[in-house]
């Protein structure tokens, strides 16, 4: 699924990545928890958190993720919005809370990231 087809069934605004919307993703990971994301997470995808400091885009880039999805309406710092830039990570903001955007992308085919089986 394109990250552009996420800002459409999510009705998220697009914060900057508007270069890297046509990027194909094929599976996403939710959490606050940014430990969780490094311990767990074997796959690049889609972000999804409500977290809302720059950890969040330190860890998707380390992990390799090219989308970050803020939900419950976050809005990120022009800090991370530049640090995200920098990193090439589309960054999006939906009012959805993180359960139904979940719900609304496993629904549209995108599935878990990988992650450890003794987790």
């Amino acid at each position: 699924m394109k990250i552009s087809e996420i800002r459409d069934l999510l009705g998220a605004s697009v914060l900057t990545g508007e270069g890297i919307l046509d990027h194909e993703v094929t599976s996403a990971c939710c959490s606050d928890m940014m430990s969780d994301v490094l311990a767990y997470v074997k796959d690049q995808g889609v972000l999804i958190t409500g977290l809302v400091n720059p950890q969040v885009i330190r860890t998707a880039n380390m992990m390799d993720m090219v989308c970050i999805v803020f939900a419950r309406s976050k809005t990120p710092t022009e800090e991370m919005i530049e640090l995200a830039k920098e990193c090439g990570i589309a960054v999006m903001c939906t009012e959805k809370r993180a359960f139904e955007t979940c719900g609304i992308l496993y629904t549209a085919g995108i599935s878990k990231c990988n992650e450890d089986k003794n987790a």
